[in-house]
């Protein structure tokens, strides 16, 4: 990497179904890159056991505490200033809403007010600078929430992975028109150097939608 080092002043979002391994490249990309990492809020979410224990009734406290958490996130990466990587950008939020919706799991009503709430957030809100999407199937999705075995993680679905999965689509199709997207095949694990280097080289090739092509 040049001497400038231009990926340690940017704002990166680590995008993915659940279980694609975010923290983990969000982890490693911060300490090779020497930038602060914003985790997921999971250890510290009141939320989390209530809403997979009964996601229908608690889907809309879920989807506004992490919102609330994450706008928190966002703002602290822009107004520190010096670049940050997230793991799991706030756009993101919205895809899993929807797909509560479209399974029923989430009122209409409240769906209306967390967009209405997302939409005057986001007027308050600096974008990233590049979003990084590790692709993967929504088979490779539920192997990988097995084996990390969090207990509150074992009602997950195929059906909500699959609805999951369509909805990530149509996000990145959307956000990549305004935020450049470097999409990644993460069935298989990328050395962190390696990584850092494919996201240098797209980000400066300043499309708003890249896809990593490994040669070998």
């Amino acid at each position: 990497m040049s001497e400038n080092r231009p990926l340690q002043e940017l704002f990166i979002g680590i995008a993915g179904l659940i279980g694609a391994g975010k923290t983990t490249l969000a982890t490693a990309l911060g300490k090779h890159l020497d930038l602060p990492v914003y985790f997921e809020p999971v250890a510290d979410n009141e939320y989390l056991a209530d809403f997979y224990r009964d996601t229908a009734n608690y889907s809309f406290a879920m989807q506004i505490y992490l919102l609330n958490r994450r706008f928190q996130q966002h703002q602290e990466i822009i107004w520190r200033g010096g670049g940050g990587v997230q793991d799991r950008t706030i756009y993101e939020d919205a895809v899993f809403a929807k797909t509560l919706v479209d399974q029923k799991l989430m009122d209409e009503r409240d769906y209306r007010t967390y967009l209405s709430l997302f939409k005057h957030m986001s007027n308050f809100m600096c974008r990233p600078n590049v979003i990084v999407y590790l692709d993967l199937t929504p088979e490779s999705s539920m192997e990988r929430i097995k084996q990390r075995n969090r207990g509150v993680e074992s009602g997950i679905s195929m059906e909500y992975l699959v609805s999951l999965r369509d909805a990530y689509e149509t996000f990145i199709a959307d956000i990549s028109k305004t935020v450049p997207v470097i999409r990644v095949n993460w069935e298989e694990y990328k050395d962190v150097e390696v990584m850092a280097e494919a996201i240098e080289r797209e980000y400066l090739r300043g499309s708003f939608l890249r896809e990593v092509h490994w040669t070998p």
